[in-house]
Formats: C-alpha cells, structure tokens, sequence
C-alpha cells in the first residue's frame, strides 16, 4: 500500500490492513474523545493551530534578547523533550548545521560543563541562555542554570561592575520556558523576581516528548534563522496532519496506519522492531524517537538508529534467520548529486528487508540541508500520533480496558530515580571543595 500525504509518501509492505478496517471508527473515536481534554495530556493536539498566533510575538522576544545581550549564541539548557525536540526540529529544518547559533547543555559531571564552556571560547558571556523546565525545579536543569548564573554574575564583577550591576547584567543574558503560573513554577518565580524577559511557556497538558510545537521548540528556530513564513507553513502543515489524523478516512490517515503497523507486530508475537532514518537530516530525530519510544510504548526492544552508520553494525542481527522483525526506514528524497546511489541503497535496504517480515518506507520531501517546511511539520505530528495510536489499537483489538488516561502519553516509572535524587542527595548548583 503506497500513501501520499504532506510531502510525505509512505510504502507500506507485509501488514494486512484489512484486519483493521472495520475498527478504524472505532481507533479514531478513542483518541478524539480525549483530545484537548484536561487531564489527558493530548493538549498538543491543536498545538500547532494555537501557536501561529504567536508567530510574532515569538520572533519579537528572540530579537530582544539578543538586542539586549549583543549575542549570537543561544544555550539551551533542558533534558528530555526541552532538549531532544528543538535539536530534532532544528536539524530537519537545516539549521545550526555548523552549531553556531545554538548549543546545549544538560549534563551534571565536570568534564561536560568544561567542553560547554569551551564551546563558547570560555567566555560565559558569548552566549543567552533558555532555561527549559515544566515546574523549574528539574534536577538536571537547575544545576546548570545556577552554575551559569554564578559564572555570569562572576565574569561582570571582573569588568568592574558592583555585584548589583553584574547581577542585573547577568539576568539580561536569560529566558525561561515553563509553567504559566507562578505557584506550580519556581523557574517562574526566578523569571519575575530577576526581571528576565517576556513569557514563554510549556503549555499544560503537553508532556516534553510531544512538545515539538511547543515555545521552547519556536523560540530556538526563531533565534536559528527560520524564516517567519517557513515557520507558519511547518505549523499550518502540523495542523493539517493532526486533522488527517483524527479521520476515518483510512486511506488518508497515515498516522494511524503507521500505529497499527507496530501493534500489528506485536499482536503477532514479533517483540523486535526497528526504525532507521537515513543521513544526517535525522541524526538528532533518532535521539528524540527514542525518547518517544522509551516513554510512551515503554518498550526496550526497539532500535531506534541512523543509516548508513548503523546498518553494518546490527545487519548480523537483523539478517539471522532466528530473529524476527519488522523493520521501518525513513529517508529524504534526494534530488542531489548522490540521487542514484542513495535510491539504489535504499531499494537493497528495502528488498533485504522485505525479506524478513513487515516494513514501511516513508519519503520525506527536502529542501536545501533540511526538510520542506511543510515536511517537517507534518512528519513530527505524524510521530506523536502514531505512537498513542499503538496503544490505542493494540487494547481495542485484545479487548483491554482503557485506562483514565492513556499508558503512552504519561510517565510513573521515571519516580522510581527521581525520588532517589531527594533529600539533599544532590543539591543543585553545589561548588565542590
């Protein structure tokens, strides 16, 4: 089955749809009712929609910041989804190829924190920083945002300031991303009490791995070099899959047949599975397909990787007759010098797999050293909808209850750590002796 939607083209091979047709109403209802419900965590849904009405305000705090700081490097400072979707959102859209305009930083050991400040010619002062947290107190990031705010208050002293002066001049360098309201948020605390900049958010009911769309995500692309009108077309295009997406018309809903093709392999006892994306385009999208796959499907056995480097490491395993698998390859549609031979690689990738069960191969449209605007925002909503879809269709078609709110969108088990960093454990921003 071959299928044509916003600049991508997906073939589908191995997988009996038909067994599913007549629950596709039935899919798609399940997840509309939640849709932008509270409590749901699907508020991503009409993301896309809701943000290009802050297009502009957008581009106009990235203008101030850098206005009042005189910088061109941005630092973003976040894990998980205020990390892994601007680093997946700015390489396909081709940007900060030469990591000049943006870095980031999200590590707690020494060595990390020397090879950052290095990146940034030791000079703290090179860079703004976008301090990325849903309620501000995430371990990880306020380690890092402390240490940077006491190098930054540090660095103005030595040019002379008082320590009022340098701390105001240290303040000018930051922007939050997190909770709108100050209760939930002590990042929102910090922001209003030290006067940073305007209001940038993590909209309620977006968990991190779905925050693509969201201000974090914008606000890097703005300060990277998007043009504003790529940047309503990627969300325009975002929009419209996310409507493909909650049709009943089969044919059109891409999002739901790739969800059905993993249940699918799962419903069939095949435990193994494995998504490539081929070239560089997608080196930082594998990192937050991962995460996606490791939060939300909850599953350890799916390899998530970039071709051609991982084909020759794990074609010994994937090749063995007594390992069964479904097999996934995304790749950009070259129109370049390489044209011939990356089509001839990607047709032997396909025949080699077609061999060892289901696959798929979707072709996405590119432009430059990126996707089309157009392309990027629909594969990433593409993403977000096929992963919820998985569960959705493998608890309708083994008759399993429904939980209040949906396995894949939420997150208990990362309290099992979390609760081990309390208690004085770790203390952000500590200075060791």
């Amino acid at each position: 089955m071959i299928t044509k939607n916003s600049d991508i083209t997906t073939n589908f091979s191995g997988v009996d749809f038909s067994k599913y047709t007549s629950k596709v109403s039935e899919f798609v209802n399940e997840f509309a009712k939640r849709a932008n419900k509270k409590g749901q965590f699907l508020n991503w849904v009409n993301l896309p929609q809701e943000q290009i009405k802050r297009v502009d305000e957008i581009y106009e705090l990235a203008a101030k910041l850098k206005a009042q700081t005189g910088v061109k490097k941005l630092s973003v400072m976040g894990i998980g989804g205020s990390k892994h979707t601007v680093e997946h959102m700015l390489s396909i859209n081709g940007l900060n190829i030469k990591g000049d305009s943006v870095e980031f930083y999200s590590d707690v050991d020494s060595a990390s924190l020397e090879r950052f400040l290095y990146k940034l010619n030791n000079d703290i002062k090179e860079s703004a920083f976008m301090i990325a947290s849903k309620s501000g107190s995430t371990f990880e990031t306020k380690d890092g945002f402390l240490r940077v705010l006491a190098m930054l208050k540090d660095a103005y002293k030595q040019q002379g300031l008082s320590s009022e002066e340098a701390e105001k001049a240290a303040n000018k360098h930051f922007i939050a991303v997190t909770d709108a309201d100050s209760e939930k948020s002590e990042l929102r605390r910090t922001s209003n009490e030290n006067k940073w900049l305007g209001n940038l958010f993590i909209h309620d009911d977006v968990g991190g791995r779905f925050s693509a769309f969201d201000d974090h995500a914008l606000f890097t692309l703005a300060w990277a070099g998007m043009k504003k009108e790529d940047m309503i077309e990627m969300l325009n295009a975002a929009q419209e899959m996310s409507s493909s997406a909650l049709s009943t018309d089969f044919d059109n809903n891409d999002a739901l047949k790739e969800g059905i093709f993993w249940a699918d392999a799962k419903l069939n006892g095949i435990e193994a599975s494995v998504h490539q994306y081929m070239g560089s385009v997608f080196e930082n999208t594998v990192y937050w397909h991962a995460q996606m796959q490791n939060e939300s499907v909850k599953d350890t056995l799916k390899q998530v990787a970039k071709v051609p480097d991982a084909m020759h490491h794990s074609a010994e395993a994937h090749f063995n007759p007594a390992n069964k698998l479904v097999f996934a390859l995304t790749v950009p549609v070259d129109n370049g010098v390489c044209r011939e031979n990356a089509e001839a690689y990607i047709g032997a990738l396909t025949k080699s797999y077609e061999v060892t069960g289901a696959t798929f191969v979707e072709r996405i449209e590119t432009k430059g050293m990126g996707l089309t605007p157009k392309a990027a925002g629909a594969m990433t909503m593409l993403r977000a909808y096929a992963t919820v879809y998985q569960e959705i269709v493998e608890k309708i078609m083994t008759n399993t209850e429904f939980p209040e709110v949906l396995d894949s969108v939420l997150q208990p088990h990362v309290e099992f750590y979390k609760k081990n960093l309390k208690g004085g454990v770790v203390v952000p921003g500590r200075i060791s002796k």
